[in-house]
């Protein structure tokens, strides 16, 4: 065998250890998390919606900070709707790394608009779906329409985890505080997310055949599914957005094509969390997690089937609007992180 190919399952297969034993540690140390979250004084959605947000703007990433959502209510800490508030509001943050980037790229001598584009499209585009799909998702938990979907992990790998991974866990618990234990959770976690980054190909979007994807593909559709694909490839949204900026930045995808690849890529992100639900072993847990991929899907082909343009029209409006000078931008900025420190604080 290749060592390439070995030295990548080994990876792969050491962050997924990783990846099982950080959420042991979060859903045992998610108790010692409870003084914190009273003195944050988070108590209902929208306050999980905003501490979510932050902490994926703190860590550039949503995936963790899903994972952790999922690990408080599995451990108690938290109710069903207020992970699911959290785990909006981690995809939410999650996006402020491609407006990072496409800043980075601005200063290396890009022009402003195509660079910092898909970070504000991001932004703006997953938040008019995300937040009517958390209005929609409360309503459906709430009612309980779908209370009867829930799948929790099989027996071997509930025993192969008991074996392997609940033991070190034990320990843990055993000789530290239990919030130092959910911290380290945390790192584990990171670390993980790490190792699969390691383990995916290398891409460059400027010798990269995806340079000439904007001569391929023009319709809503085509993008929106190779969002959803290529984001179910890296397992990462940031990543699979972050991907655009450099191909924007040099003018190689048109910017009505970057709208439906978002969209598709806001859906399929979500196969890491589902898959966490699952190690969880807490039924309810899958429930959210299929709530949020539901409605966001709904809202999302529902656009693309009645309403891309005039969306697509407001979208392009609004991102003109940020763009108009340096003095919007910042505004925009200051926007998008005061909104949670304010519903944080309310």
């Amino acid at each position: 065998m290749n060592r390439t190919i070995l030295k990548s399952i080994i990876l792969a297969l050491a962050g997924l250890g990783l990846f099982i034993l950080a959420l042991e540690m979060l859903k045992r140390g998610a108790g010692g998390l409870r003084p914190l979250l009273e003195g944050l004084q988070i108590h209902d959605l929208k306050d999980t919606l905003a501490f979510g947000w932050l902490m994926a703007y703190l860590v550039l990433s949503g995936s963790p900070v899903a994972a952790v959502s999922l690990s408080l209510f599995s451990g108690g800490q938290i109710s069903d709707i207020q992970s699911l508030g959290m785990i909006t509001g981690s995809r939410l943050g999650a996006s402020f790394i491609v407006l990072f980037v496409g800043f980075l790229y601005h200063l290396r001598g890009h022009q402003r608009a195509a660079s910092v584009a898909i970070g504000v499209l991001a932004l703006t585009v997953t938040a008019s779906i995300y937040l009517p799909a958390l209005a929609l998702g409360y309503w459906i938990l709430t009612h309980g329409y779908l209370d009867g979907v829930r799948f929790g992990s099989p027996a071997a790998l509930n025993s192969f985890i008991d074996v392997l991974f609940k033991p070190p866990v034990a320990w843990l618990a055993a000789h530290f505080p239990t919030w130092t234990i959910f911290l380290m959770g945390i790192g584990t976690l990171l670390g993980a997310f790490k190792l699969f980054d390691s383990v995916l190909p290398e891409m460059d979007a400027q010798n990269s055949r995806l340079g000439n994807v904007a001569d391929l593909v023009y319709r809503p559709i085509v993008m929106f599914l190779i969002g959803a694909a290529f984001t179910s490839i890296t397992l990462s949204v940031s990543v699979s957005l972050t991907l655009l900026v450099p191909l924007a930045a040099r003018g190689y995808i048109r910017r009505e094509n970057i709208i439906p690849y978002i969209m598709g890529a806001n859906i399929t992100t979500f196969i890491d969390t589902l898959f966490a639900s699952l190690l969880l072993n807490t039924p309810r847990a899958f429930t959210i997690v299929l709530v949020e991929i539901l409605t966001v899907g709904f809202f999302s082909l529902l656009i693309l089937a009645l309403l891309y343009q005039p969306y697509q029209r407001a979208m392009e409006a609004g991102l003109r609007l940020v763009l108009r000078d340096n003095l919007t931008l910042a505004a925009f900025v200051l926007l998008i992180v005061g909104i949670p420190v304010l519903l944080l604080l309310l």
